[in-house]
């Protein structure tokens, strides 16, 4: 018997809770934004680098589905690349800037009201659309002298021309940061880390390939503003 006295209250819960979820609203917005990477390339045989800064923009829409959750959608234009370091002793200096669209898809996680954490991971896809090299005279004439001692030798795979690059990239992005909510827009402001999972240059064995991973390593800081839109 006393269970069926529990029966009222259970329902009365139950609806109350899904009254609540029913209550809320999505939230459409659409923003754009940019910032600055530190890029670099996981090479194996391992490469000696330094941090190669870039810049990237982009358009971004984010949806709040429920309460404290949502998606986050962007297309961005990024540079990327790496920057490797030699003996200073050397005249040598190698910088090469990898162009990429990306599109990241992640889940938005958000805690608080006008002033909000916010926490961002997803899955990321890139298409590299352009290169640019930068090699000092030096660094060229020494490769010039080792390939024709021995033209067979795998010196300088990584400043081949783009056409020996996979044009395709895909990873993982996190990011975490703070979200301030004004009477004209959303304006967040994000550290993000980018772990790429495709390789930048070919890393088959059956090819003989001389780098087994060649994968993205990105740290971003990112401003982006929102409008909502419904």
């Amino acid at each position: 018997m006393r269970r069926l006295y529990l029966l009222p209250v259970l329902l009365t819960l139950f609806m109350s809770l899904h009254a609540q979820k029913q209550a809320f609203k999505g939230e459409l917005y659409f923003g754009a934004g940019g910032g600055v990477m530190s890029a670099s390339v996981d090479f194996m045989p391992a490469i000696p680098q330094m941090f190669n800064r870039g810049v990237y923009a982009g358009v971004a829409v984010k949806y709040i589905s429920e309460k404290h959750l949502g998606l986050v959608s962007e297309i961005n234009f990024a540079q990327r690349g790496w920057k490797e370091e030699f003996d200073p002793i050397t005249d040598f200096s190698f910088k090469r800037t990898l162009n990429y669209i990306e599109v990241p898809f992640m889940t938005h996680v958000y805690f608080g009201k006008k002033a909000r954490f916010i926490l961002n991971a997803g899955p990321q896809i890139s298409i590299l659309i352009g290169d640019k090299q930068e090699m000092s005279q030096a660094l060229a004439e020494d490769l010039a002298k080792r390939q024709a001692v021995d033209p067979d030798a795998p010196i300088g795979v990584q400043y081949g021309p783009m056409d020996e690059m996979n044009r395709f990239d895909y990873g993982l992005v996190g990011g975490v940061g703070m979200e301030l909510r004004t009477g004209i827009g959303d304006i967040d402001l994000e550290g993000r880390y980018y772990f790429g999972l495709g390789d930048v240059f070919n890393s088959r064995r059956s090819d003989d390939a001389y780098f087994s991973r060649s994968a993205h390593r990105l740290i971003e800081a990112k401003l982006t503003y929102y409008l909502k839109i419904n």
